[in-house]
């Protein structure tokens, strides 16, 4: 693993290993030069390839002919910032140090700075952290409102770092927090960073997009459902080990009761609600299109629908806001029904009252006919009896 090179008389030591720390002696005539080789070996657990949140642990060691000195070591990530460590094993030899908690940003190149100041030592040590994991906020909420189509997005960082490993992942939905999850397709990725999806579940109406070159998973669902809330959560595993990604869907749906043109003189109630409660920076907002201040109707704190009674014809619309941006609305016009419609409401309501009247009165006049056939029959089995104890006969004449 050595060679000379022969215009400069240097050795060349390659891929140096611990047993090659030593002194070195050159050799000219009558004259000696020797060099003390002094070796250090840097190690990282799981070869450097991390999920969010894991602990690596950072092993150190040094070799040399001389007594080995006592090192100072000093960390920096990726962005050049100092990490603070804590050593769990130090001694000349071996020095084990434990990083903190890891998220997909600290990806990239680090700095072990070594010191010592007899010998005199100044050596950085460069060494790979990649952190496979999502380029997504940890919880994103994404509104959608019904009938819409929504595309459900999670951005994987293995291109992004170079991660030359292969791993696997799946994609599940539930309604809420505690529900039980429905797998809904599992995927796999190559070593190449070739994807390869199979859906799992035909009962849930939904498409997997193609693949895109910015390392995306993908979901769309067309004609969105008050029931497709939830929460859908993208799950990656390597070797073992898990990491995910939620994305809570929010959906939005108004309706009107009572349903239908509003007759003159009559009120109806819009209702505007979400399939789950709200943050404490969102609310709810219905306003009427052209309307006062008076027409605004805003949800209460965490309250996940707002109602506002109507009596005239408008069209009116409910907004979703959060931290004062609009996310989503949705429109609902209140129609005025039709003067013969207004006249077919009060006939129909003249005529059954009438009816009601009518009816009751047919009720009454049955029942006294009821009551009279009634009596009529007790009369005469009380005739009968007493012609029966006289023991009377009666004839025509």
């Amino acid at each position: 693993r050595s060679e000379i090179i022969p215009n400069t008389k240097q050795l060349k030591v390659l891929n140096l290993k611990l047993t090659d720390a030593g002194i070195y002696t050159c050799e000219y005539g009558s004259h000696k030069v020797h060099i003390s080789l002094h070796v250090f070996e840097l190690t990282i657990s799981s070869d450097g390839h991390f999920l969010p949140n894991e602990v690596p642990k950072l092993t150190l060691m040094q070799n040399s002919s001389k007594p080995l000195p006592n090192l100072s070591i000093t960390l920096f990530n990726s962005n050049n910032n100092t990490v603070i460590t804590e050593p769990l094993e130090k001694n000349p030899q071996k020095y084990i140090l434990e990083l903190k908690e890891l998220e997909a940003t600290d990806s990239g190149t680090w700095m072990c700075h070594v010191h010592a100041d007899s010998p005199l030592i100044n050596q950085n040590i460069a060494f790979d952290v990649k952190v496979l994991g999502f380029q997504n906020p940890v919880l994103e909420r994404k509104y959608a409102t019904v009938d819409s189509t929504v595309i459900l997005s999670w951005h994987l960082n293995f291109r992004k770092i170079i991660w030359k490993e292969g791993f696997t992942g799946r994609l599940n939905w539930k309604r809420q927090e505690n529900a039980t999850p429905h797998e809904l397709f599992d995927f796999n990725v190559t070593a190449r960073g070739e994807q390869h999806k199979t859906k799992k579940s035909n009962h849930f109406r939904f498409e997997i997009p193609e693949s895109k070159p910015e390392s995306t998973i993908e979901l769309k669902l067309h004609k969105v459902h008050f029931n497709h809330s939830g929460q859908y959560q993208c799950q990656l595993a390597y070797k073992g080990r898990y990491t995910q990604n939620k994305i809570e869907l929010v959906v939005m749906k108004v309706s009107a009761n009572p349903v239908g043109p509003l007759p003159s003189g009559a009120k109806t109630t819009l209702i505007c609600q979400v399939s789950s409660p709200l943050p404490p920076n969102a609310h709810l907002l219905w306003e009427r299109v052209n309307g006062t201040q008076e027409d605004v109707k805003k949800s209460k704190q965490n309250e996940a629908k707002v109602e506002v009674n109507v009596s005239a014809a408008g069209l009116w619309n409910c907004h979703l806001i959060e931290d004062n941006d609009m996310k989503i609305s949705l429109s609902y016009p209140v129609e005025e029904a039709p003067v013969w419609i207004s006249y077919a409401v009060t006939g129909a309501s003249i005529g059954g009252s009438v009816l009601v009247f009518g009816l009751a009165c047919l009720c009454i006049i049955s029942g006294i006919s009821w009551q009279r056939r009634r009596q009529r029959a007790k009369r005469m089995i009380r005739a009968r009896q007493y012609l029966l104890e006289n023991k009377t006969c009666q004839c025509q004449q």
